[in-house]
């Protein structure tokens, strides 16, 4: 047979009120019992029946298990009171940074040259000054930052220099001398302007065409201009 399922409310009938509260209670014991045993942990029941009557079940010193509650309530209490306090103060201070935050953005406006029609001369003055010792100081920060381009300047114009002369150097040590290929092309201009023909010297295709003069000859002849 399905026993049915009981309805969580008080029992009207006296008699099956006791019946009920004695066999929970020891079953309600029991459990209490094998969860201590089981699990090793500490227990303490108390039950007053409907009559007054004290119930108490202890896996250990009843008294020491109700101290050891008191502590740990108080305990919670004190966290909770500071909690409450903390939830306070940061509401508080939620509310103070928003307030700070919309002074800010007011006084932000009054810098660009928004609102300005409610200020007074005074504090007119005030964003005057303030605007003044901003230009100063981003004027000084451009400065820093151009004397430091110079400087970087300076210091890339060094090492060219330096690369140039050691170029120089190497030049000095090992003269230009022409290949026979450059010999021969020096021959033949020196002989078209010796002949006295009216002619000029084409070099390369017919569409790309160049005339060498006397002094584009000794420039060619001395190595300048050479690959």
């Amino acid at each position: 047979m399905v026993r049915g399922k009981v309805q969580m409310k008080r029992i009207e009938n006296t008699t099956n009120r006791q019946i009920t509260f004695a066999k929970r209670r020891n079953g309600f014991q029991k459990k209490a019992r094998e969860l201590s045993v089981l699990c090793d942990a500490q227990i303490a029941v108390i039950i007053f029946s409907e009559t007054g009557k004290l119930y108490e079940y202890s896996s250990s010193d009843m008294q020491k298990m109700i101290q050891k509650w008191y502590k740990c309530a108080k305990e919670l209490q004190t966290c909770k009171i500071q909690m409450e306090d903390y939830l306070k103060q940061l509401k508080k201070d939620s509310a103070n940074m928003g307030k700070h935050i919309e002074l800010i953005e007011v006084y932000k406006r009054k810098l660009i040259g928004d609102d300005l029609n409610p200020c007074s001369y005074h504090e007119l003055e005030e964003i005057d000054n303030q605007l003044q010792k901003s230009l100063l100081t981003i004027r000084v920060r451009k400065a820093e930052l151009i004397a430091e381009h110079i400087e970087l300047l300076r210091t890339k114009e060094k090492g060219l220099l330096e690369e140039n002369a050691s170029l120089i150097a190497k030049c000095v040590e090992k003269p230009w001398q022409p290949s026979g290929k450059h010999e021969a092309a020096i021959n033949l201009v020196q002989r078209s302007l010796v002949s006295e023909v009216g002619t000029e010297l084409h070099l390369g295709l017919p569409e790309m065409r160049y005339s060498m003069n006397h002094d584009s000859l000794v420039r060619f002849q001395s190595g300048a201009g050479c690959p």
